[in-house]
């Protein structure tokens, strides 16, 4: 539980406005859905450029993927997260970064770079598309 860091105007356009403006609850909740996540139990609210999610979420992976789906789009500075569970690991994608720079520094090894792929499927579609200010979730089981 916490309150994620995003950068407000690095993320993906749901809404197709300005990113000053965030976007409604739902077409925060059709990008969730549109990604195949299963937010059931959850609340997505947004307050300014803060998106807040709660409730129980069904798992784990599924809370910090939702956390991600609604923290990566064009307009939210930070998503205020008071589900249970355990904190999750995240990494925000700096200029130059790549799976293999990232998995190396946070997972001691480059090779491993496929599972923080893997962690942040669907929101990637292949390990060479990733972007600054992109926040990516760094599995730590």
């Amino acid at each position: 539980m916490g309150l994620w860091s995003f950068v407000k105007d690095a993320g993906k356009s749901v809404f197709g406005g300005a990113a000053e403006a965030a976007p409604a609850e739902d077409a925060l909740k059709k990008e969730i859905a549109d990604l195949g996540l299963d937010a059931s139990g959850l609340d997505i609210k947004v307050d300014g450029d803060t998106v807040s999610v709660a409730g129980t979420a069904v798992s784990q992976e599924m809370k910090e993927k939702v956390i991600l789906a609604v923290g990566n789009v064009e307009g939210v500075a930070a998503v205020d997260d008071s589900v249970g569970g355990d904190d999750p690991v995240f990494h925000t994608v700096e200029k130059g970064d790549t799976l293999w720079a990232i998995s190396q520094k946070a997972l001691g090894d480059g090779n491993r770079y496929n599972e923080i792929f893997e962690a942040n499927k669907p929101m990637l579609s292949h390990p060479d598309k990733i972007y600054p200010g992109q926040v990516l979730r760094i599995p730590m089981a």
